[in-house]
């Protein structure tokens, strides 16, 4: 959902008309791209703060400006904005673990320093605590993407404008089974996955206020929806329930040359290749719409996990970036990660993820919930003795042993420190961390 700084929209350009069929082969066709796994990437979405004062809005002028002078600045990875103003910083596939660091780590420096020219920070929280920014850009995508999120009610808004993530992306897998295998890797991401969210809930505020939740990003995405931030369900094979995905998630909208994008409601891909109306859809129309599903994990060749709150600190994002990489490219680490998360699959009750009671409790009470603090331990600790292998260096290492120490191993998470942080916080008598008002209803 970013755009690139330089972009001036989106448009259609392959005209050729696709049918059901082809839509499922074409994805099936793209989506995983199997292979031994040989590289990471990492996607850092970041809010822009006013330096020395967060709780002020920073004005679309000055944004403007800044972003104006970041287009001069030489990086490796692709800078983008997000609707309401947040930085995404996309690194290219890198060879090995500690490639991405120091390239990312390199980008971020050069950006800091032209933001902090500006009075301007890059914060690493999941979800802004002061406020819902205004939209920063105003494109066509943009409109139609407030206009059909609306419907399910104000959580779109809070996504676009005023959340951020780390997004990490790794190979999708050999296609033979095995500890690396891509069936496994899938099934794995999906299970892991609200571990992660649980060992990284990082957005307890909205309005400066909690909510109830460790992780309110992940509240959003839940209450987006199952059709446009669901997963398929895991008893399937990957290939075919991704494309069955596709076909039957609705669709955003229908691009135009000129004039207003087409806002349907309840028009599945399935419906438009059938029905042809208000236009048939294109192969640039299907491209489109994969760009419009956000899954906790999206197959996109590669897998990219999507579920992981935006860290505090300059660098905290590498330690998420280092435990998942371990659990997924080691084979011993791997291993270990799908056994101890076996033990939390019967809590999914084979909903899909997010919308199951696993991914609820790790939104909800993050590594206060008994089970999931034992897993994560488990699975922090194969990622520590995994890194060596994977060439990480002492001070990745450390990083990462040291979150294990200061937040796994006490089942807390960085949003217990936002919280400890307030006035007249409590704990919860449901052992959900810390709330003054329980869950409080998403302001529009």
């Amino acid at each position: 959902m970013s755009d690139a700084i330089s972009d001036g929209g989106d448009c259609p350009q392959d005209r050729t008309a696709v049918t059901e069929a082809e839509v499922d082969a074409l994805v099936q066709g793209i989506c995983f791209k199997t292979g031994p796994p040989r590289t990471l990437g990492v996607e850092l979405e970041w809010l822009v703060h006013e330096r020395g004062a967060p709780q002020r809005p920073v004005t679309p002028e000055r944004l403007s400006a800044a972003y104006a002078a970041l287009r001069a600045v030489p990086l490796g990875s692709a800078l983008t904005v997000e609707p309401g103003g947040q930085l995404e910083l996309s690194s290219p596939p890198a060879a090995s673990l500690m490639e991405c660091v120091r390239t990312v780590r390199a980008d971020l420096a050069a950006v800091r320093a032209v933001l902090a020219g500006d009075g301007l920070d890059l914060v690493g929280i999941g979800h802004d605590p002061f406020r819902l920014p205004r939209r920063f850009l105003r494109e066509p995508r943009y409109d139609a993407m407030e206009t059909c999120l609306d419907r399910a009610g104000p959580a779109g808004r809070h996504m676009m404008r005023a959340s951020a993530s780390v997004q990490v992306c790794v190979d999708a897998g050999h296609e033979e089974p095995g500890p690396l295998g891509h069936g496994r890797r899938w099934w794995l991401a999906h299970q892991l996955g609200a571990v992660l969210v649980a060992a990284f809930a990082n957005s307890p505020l909205v309005g400066r206020l909690p909510t109830g939740w460790l992780s309110t990003r992940q509240l959003m995405w839940m209450e987006i929806g199952a059709g446009r931030a669901g997963a398929p369900p895991l008893h399937e094979e990957p290939r075919a329930a991704w494309a069955r995905h596709v076909l039957d998630s609705p669709v955003m909208c229908v691009r135009r040359d000129d004039g207003p994008w087409e806002v349907p409601e309840q028009l599945t891909f399935r419906q438009w290749t059938r029905s042809r109306l208000p236009r048939p859809p294109t192969r640039a129309d299907l491209d489109y719409h994969l760009t419009t599903l956000f899954p906790p994990v999206r197959p996109r060749g590669h897998l990219e996990l999507r579920m992981i709150d935006a860290q505090p600190g300059e660098d905290g994002w590498i330690v998420p970036l280092a435990v998942t990489a371990a659990l997924f490219d080691d084979p011993m680490a791997a291993e270990t990660a799908y056994r101890s998360v076996k033990t939390l699959a019967e809590r999914a009750r084979s909903l899909p993820a997010p919308h199951n009671p696993l991914w609820t409790d790790a939104a909800r009470r993050g590594l206060a919930d008994p089970e999931l603090r034992e897993v994560a331990a488990v699975c922090f600790a194969a990622a520590l003795d995994a890194l060596p292998r994977l060439g990480a260096t002492a001070e990745v290492t450390d990083a990462v042993a040291g979150y294990l120490e200061r937040y796994v191993a006490r089942g807390r998470c960085p949003a217990d420190d936002l919280l400890d942080a307030l006035p007249g916080t409590r704990i919860s008598p449901v052992g959900g961390g810390r709330t003054a008002h329980g869950r409080k209803d998403i302001p529009t």
